[in-house]
This record gives C-alpha cells, sequence and structure tokens, in this order.
C-alpha cells in the first residue's frame, strides 16, 4: 500500500480545507502535505484525521505542514457566562482584538449575548 492510499482521507480532508494549492508529495517514504487551510479548526481538524489513522503518530511517514492562512478568522459562538476576556484568552489573543473584528455587532464590549457568532482574528 503506497502512502497516498494508506492517507487518502488526510489528503482529500486537506485539499477540501486549503485555501490555495496544497502540495502533497511522497519522497523517501515520507509523504509530504504542505499548504495554508482556512483557520485553526481546520488545521486542528487535520491532525484529528491524522491521528486516527495513525495514532500516536508512531509511524513517522507523514510531514504536515500547514498553517492557517494570513488574516485568517475562526468563529465562536458565545455562550452564557462568556466575556470577551475569556473568550480572548482560550484563543490567546487580547480581548481588545476580537472587540475590533466585531465592531459591527458588539457596540459595548461588557454587554455580548449567547448566541452571538463572533469571529476570531489569528494571533
Amino acid at each position: 500500500m503506497s502512502l497516498q492510499d494508506k492517507y487518502a482521507e488526510l489528503i482529500r480532508e486537506a485539499k477540501g480545507r486549503a485555501t490555495g494549492d496544497m502540495k502533497v508529495v511522497e519522497q523517501d517514504n515520507v509523504l509530504y502535505i504542505d499548504g495554508q487551510v482556512r483557520s485553526n479548526q481546520d488545521k486542528d481538524a487535520l491532525w484529528e484525521v491524522y491521528n486516527r489513522i495513525d495514532p500516536d503518530y508512531r509511524a513517522g511517514d507523514v510531514r504536515l505542514n500547514v498553517e492557517p492562512a494570513a488574516g485568517a478568522t475562526e468563529e465562536y459562538e458565545v455562550k452564557s457566562g462568556d466575556s470577551l476576556s475569556k473568550i480572548a484568552s482560550k484563543y490567546g489573543i487580547a480581548w481588545k482584538a476580537i472587540y475590533e473584528a466585531n465592531k459591527d455587532i458588539i457596540k459595548n464590549p461588557d454587554l455580548i449575548q449567547p448566541g452571538w457568532k463572533l469571529k476570531i482574528p489569528s494571533k
């Protein structure tokens, strides 16, 4: 079985989540997957697929090099008890960055509502 057959699901997911060209090259018994995805959530999803195929990444036959595209944002749905500070700490960014990215929704940064879908800018 070739590496491209073994990791067909990972390749399919990577290409489906790519923002441009996703390079897939098999060389010296290693599969290289390089490119940009839409968000950190897409990146995490690819690592989950990889872990399902090769639990604990023991085979060492894939180099997954994917990063969110510059300016990529994620979406977060506000839950009861959330604050901009709490959400920001989860993503490792300043609350003001979330506020600035969502000024069309947030009029007062101290008052956010459950159910709002906020854009989370990348670090």
